[in-house]
């Protein structure tokens, strides 16, 4: 009877009807999704595109949206940065807000901290340059299939990754909130990496394949470091919730270190010693000594031929 009824309305009632029913539900109270007022937020799509100005502003002539002579390249970058700061500084100023201690501030003051912080952001860029040139480094020295450096950057997905976290760590430490995370949460929707901004990546960092890995807040990295895909770096538990904030909950690995594909390297006391190998697949959560080889014993394996019979 439902479905006859609704049939004999007309197009135009059951959009209305529909739409109505949306709009009154945003004025239910204790939604925390219905977000009605006039105060503006963050733009998702704008700081999205930023990433992407960024490549351009770390890597001239790899990114760009127009060919430009090496004489033009200081006129290109200076419009490009200038417009880049404005953008963040909005979008950082708006982040600043959302921080329940700076409430009672005013609103000169967060814009004044906004504009010191996207200034002291772009300080830092060159020392981003000279931790991504090792970060090249890695990859090509590590990857064999590696055609040449031009392709690491334009197409590796773990440099990528990397990239972008270490522009959203500066952020980070830096005090803004929500965007450094939405940085490398975009970059874990495009690579199916997922490095939380708070991770500390040492020098020569490099990530292989790629796809699967994830990497906590507190995990502190040394030099030289290669991580295949599959990795997690993670907590050994999260029942304690928001009461974990700021404890560290995640491994440090010590320089030297490969990690293989699968393994899970768990909690804030573990710390891999340098100079050690772990193999895939395997599941830690002590502390392993510097120059040590962890790998799970083989297991037997079955074979079947064509007639039905097993050899081991």
């Amino acid at each position: 009877m439902r479905y006859s009824i609704r049939m004999a309305d007309s197009n135009e009632q059951l959009e209305s009807r529909s739409i109505r029913g949306i709009i009154e539900h945003y004025k239910k109270e204790g939604f925390f999704i219905n977000k009605t007022d006039d105060e503006v937020e963050l733009d998702l799509v704008l700081i999205q595109s930023l990433i992407e100005k960024f490549f351009k502003i770390l890597f001239p002539g790899f990114f760009r949206e127009r060919e430009y002579k090496v004489s033009d390249l200081e006129n290109y970058i200076s419009v490009l940065c200038r417009e880049v700061m404005l953008a963040l500084n909005k979008q950082v100023f708006l982040a600043l807000k959302k921080v329940p201690e700076n409430q009672g501030r005013s609103e000169s003051g967060l814009r004044e901290r906004a504009l010191f912080v996207t200034h002291e952001f772009f300080d830092r860029l060159p020392r981003v340059r000279e931790l991504l040139e090792t970060d090249l480094q890695a990859a090509f020295d590590g990857d064999p299939a590696a055609f040449d450096k031009t392709e690491i950057i334009l197409s590796y997905p773990g440099f990528f990754a990397i990239t972008v976290n270490r522009l959203a760590h500066e952020l980070f430490v830096l005090g803004v909130p929500l965007i450094p995370r939405i940085m490398t949460e975009y970059a874990h929707s495009r690579t199916g990496i997922d490095i939380h901004p708070g991770a500390v990546l040492g020098k020569y960092f490099f990530i292989d394949h790629g796809t699967g890995i994830v990497i906590g807040e507190t995990t502190v990295i040394g030099d030289h470091v290669k991580v295949y895909q599959g990795v997690t770096l993670g907590a050994l538990s999260t029942n304690g919730g928001q009461q974990l904030k700021g404890v560290k909950r995640h491994p440090t690995i010590e320089d030297n270190v490969t990690i293989y594909s699968g393994a899970s390297i768990l909690g804030g006391d573990t710390v891999i010693g340098s100079n050690s190998v772990i193999g895939g697949n395997t599941f830690v959560t002590k502390s392993v000594a510097s120059e040590t080889v962890v790998s799970i014993k083989n297991q037997e394996l079955k074979y079947k031929s064509a007639s039905n019979k097993f050899s081991t």
